[in-house]
């Protein structure tokens, strides 16, 4: 009789288990490294944006900021690093699995301040490089949402970014 009853048992509960409609746990949202395509995607929009500022003229070559200027005709050997250095800190800002390693520490592991302090970046100057950005992440067809994200994440950072700057 009990194994009769642990039969029953057994044969009501795989008939309910059957009969509840299963629901799926929550999933969890992609992270913003996801969503942008992964360090693949982020690359080639680091690699146009980069190239852009180059050739950008409040910003690049032929900026009215001397140590612009400087920086993007007399030091572009020195881009094929920036280019790979940018990558891993919007991989790190946007919750990929890449870490960055400033070549010159800011107050935080992802600041800014003392990779820029020497270039005397206006905040007039710091916005011109958000809209390159922001054309740059147009030319990759990046979807509004994360394209908004990233914009914030660069701009968290215009402070540190601008601490060299003086005011004439």
């Amino acid at each position: 009789m009990k194994k009769f009853l642990i039969a029953i048992l057994s044969i009501l509960t795989v008939t309910l288990a059957l009969a509840l409609p299963l629901q799926a746990a929550p999933k969890a949202e992609k992270s913003l490294y996801e969503r942008l395509g992964g360090v693949f995607a982020i690359a080639a929009v680091v690699d146009h944006f980069s190239d852009a500022v180059v050739q950008n003229p409040i910003v690049g070559k032929t900026s009215q900021n001397p140590a612009l200027r400087d920086w993007h005709t007399n030091k572009l050997n020195r881009l094929p690093g920036l280019k790979f250095m940018r990558t891993l800190w919007v991989c790190e800002v946007t919750g990929g699995p890449f870490k960055f390693s400033p070549t010159k520490p800011g107050k935080t592991h992802l600041g800014l301040e003392k990779a820029h302090l020497d270039l005397k970046i206006s905040p007039a100057e710091f916005d011109e490089v958000a809209a390159e950005l922001g054309r740059s992440l147009d030319f990759a067809k990046v979807a509004a949402r994360e394209k908004g994200e990233v914009l914030a994440a660069f701009a968290a950072h215009k402070k540190e970014v601008t601490a060299g700057y003086k005011a004439k």
